[in-house]
C-alpha cells in the first residue's frame, strides 16, 4: 500500500473518477479533490486548497468547467504557486488541443518550478455516452458547428491510463507533453454512423453555424456559458486539430482505443438504453 496520498482534483469527473478508481485498485492512497470530499477542494474557495494539498505526493488537475473560462489561468497560477510552496512532487494537468487559454495554463505549469506532465487531449468519446451529447444521441440528432472537419476522438479511458502512469511512474513522464488522441480522424457524420450502429437506433449529424450553436447554448446555460463554449468550438473545430497525436503510444507503449470499440462497450453497458435515460 502506498500511503502518501495522490490528490485528484475533479475526482467526480469523466477522467478523475477513472484515475481515482485505478489508483485505488493498485493500492495507492487517493485524496479526492471535490467540494464534498472529507478534505474538500473548491476552485472558488482558495481556503480549501492548502488542506487538500497537505502531504500529497502528486496532484491531477482538471479545471471545471474548462480552462477556456475567464479566471481559469489565474487559478491555475495560484494553485501552482501554492503547490510549489508546499513541496508538491508533480502536477499532471488536463488540457485541450488548440485552445489558446489552455496553452496559457500549460505554460503557467511549465514555469511553476514543479515537476509536471501535460495531457493535451482531443474531443472525448464519452461526451456521447455520459456527457452533454448523450441526450442528442438518444434523440437521434447531433448538431455541432464542426462542418466536415475531422477530429481524432479519444477514449477517456486512455487519458486516465496516461494520467495514472504520469502520477506513479514519475521519472519516465517528467516534463512531458502528451498529445492524446484516438487512432484515426473521424468526421462527426462518421461518428454518428458508428453511434447508430452500436446503439441500434438512428443517429444523424447536422452541421450548424457558430451563431446557431451560440443560440442553442444560450437557451441551455445562458449567454456567458454560450460565449465561452462557442469560442472553444471556434478554436478547436476549425481544422487545427485535424491530425493524430502519439501521446498514448509514447506514454503507454500501445495504440489508443478506437472509437468503434468505445461505441460497442458503451452500448453493452447500457449507455443509450431507454431505461437509462
Amino acid at each position: 500500500m502506498h500511503t502518501q496520498p495522490i490528490l485528484i482534483i475533479g475526482a467526480n469527473g469523466k477522467t478523475g473518477r477513472r484515475i481515482a478508481k485505478t489508483l485505488s485498485e493498485r493500492g495507492y492512497c487517493v485524496r479526492p479533490g471535490t467540494r464534498s470530499a472529507p478534505i474538500p477542494f473548491d476552485w472558488e474557495n482558495q481556503a480549501t486548497w492548502a488542506p487538500a494539498l497537505e502531504g500529497v505526493s502528486a496532484a491531477y488537475v482538471s479545471y471545471f468547467p474548462d480552462l477556456a473560462f475567464p479566471g481559469a489561468a489565474e487559478k491555475i497560477e495560484a494553485l501552482s504557486a501554492l503547490a510549489k510552496e508546499m513541496g508538491l512532487g508533480r502536477l499532471v494537468l488536463l488540457s485541450g488541443r488548440g485552445e489558446t487559454q489552455a496553452m496559457r495554463c500549460e505554460n503557467i505549469v511549465r514555469a511553476s518550478g514543479i515537476d509536471f506532465t501535460l495531457l493535451r487531449c482531443a474531443w472525448f468519446a464519452q461526451n456521447f455516452s455520459e456527457g452533454y451529447l448523450r441526450d442528442p444521441v438518444l434523440d437521434g440528432l447531433i448538431a455541432l458547428p464542426a462542418g466536415n472537419v475531422g477530429e481524432p476522438i479519444v477514449d477517456v479511458d486512455d487519458i486516465a491510463d496516461v494520467a495514472v502512469a504520469a502520477l506513479t511512474e514519475t521519472d519516465r513522464h517528467s516534463g512531458e507533453l502528451y498529445e492524446i488522441t484516438g487512432p484515426r480522424l473521424l468526421h462527426f457524420s462518421d461518428a454518428a454512423a458508428e453511434l447508430a450502429t452500436a446503439s441500434r437506433q438512428p443517429v444523424q449529424y447536422v452541421p450548424i453555424t457558430l451563431a446557431q450553436f451560440h443560440a442553442a447554448m444560450t437557451e441551455i446555460g445562458g449567454a456567458f456559458i454560450a460565449d465561452v463554449f462557442t469560442h472553444v468550438c471556434e478554436e478547436a473545430l476549425d481544422g487545427r486539430n485535424e491530425w493524430l497525436g502519439d501521446g498514448v503510444q509514447r506514454a503507454l507503449g500501445r495504440a489508443p482505443r478506437d472509437f468503434a470499440d468505445f461505441c460497442e462497450r458503451a452500448a453493452a453497458a447500457g449507455a443509450w438504453a431507454a431505461e437509462a435515460a
